[in-house]
């Protein structure tokens, strides 16, 4: 009710709104009356996305997925287009350089730990649909005394740590990039069960989905590595915001 007197006595310029629920037809009509007047009027989300790069799951409902994501995804086949063609020539340059560098890298491999060079593994790319994912190869088979396999960490071989350390180990990826079954930038892939954990966790998680995986993308460069349900959950909100 008080909305405009309070715009004119503190001289407001902006306008940010957090309402959940229904608004009234009386709020609505202050924030149009004070966006006539020269008000800046902005929602939440949006200004939580203009301050962090993200996109904030934890605040929002479930329909703002179809309002606001799916029609934008379907509605950019220029963008589709031009982005293919950046994946093609990104693909062309990342399997020129492989193919430079894979006898050496391939050596180093083979006379550590032996063969195979390249490891693959199944993962869920655009739409759910599984393919194989293409990478040299960084770890060993170890196991326990019980036949159980040792833990990541302790099976990681010297140039596994290396090719890891220096991202090199993912090179093999244009492979797929060329494919189709990934693009040069988007979601990191994930393994099937792992996504299927953690949608019943972490609100609109398999919308990323939407997209093709990516080599790299704005959630690995802002945030890295997610250890725990919530760092998940804050790499989703990077994710959604690319």
């Amino acid at each position: 009710d008080d909305l405009l007197a309070v715009v004119e006595e503190k001289q407001v310029t902006d306008l940010i709104f957090a309402i959940t629920g229904e608004m009234c037809d009386e709020m609505f009509n202050a924030l149009m009356q004070a966006e006539d007047q020269g008000v800046a009027v902005a929602t939440m989300p949006m200004v939580y996305e203009d301050l962090l790069g993200r996109v904030p799951i934890f605040l929002l409902r479930s329909d703002w997925l179809l309002r606001s994501f799916v029609d934008q995804v379907r509605a950019k086949g220029f963008y589709e287009l031009a982005k293919r063609l950046v994946d093609i020539i990104s693909g062309l340059f990342g399997i020129l350089f492989m193919v430079l560098i894979t006898p050496f890298v391939g050596l180093l491999i083979l006379l550590e730990s032996g063969w195979p060079v390249f490891y693959t593994q199944n993962r869920l790319g655009k739409n759910g649909r599984e393919y194989s994912i293409i990478k040299y190869r960084t770890m060993r088979e170890a196991y326990r005394e019980d036949g159980k396999p040792l833990p990541d960490k302790e099976r990681i071989t010297r140039v596994g740590w290396f090719l890891r350390r220096t991202h090199m180990d993912e090179l093999p990826q244009f492979i797929n990039v060329l494919r189709g079954e990934m693009s040069l930038i988007g979601p990191r892939a994930e393994i099937s069960h792992l996504v299927n954990d953690l949608q019943a966790k972490v609100p609109f998680y398999r919308a990323r989905l939407l997209v093709k995986p990516g080599i790299t993308g704005w959630a690995q460069v802002n945030f890295g590595y997610a250890a725990t349900v919530e760092e998940t959950g804050v790499k989703l909100e990077y994710d959604l915001y690319y």
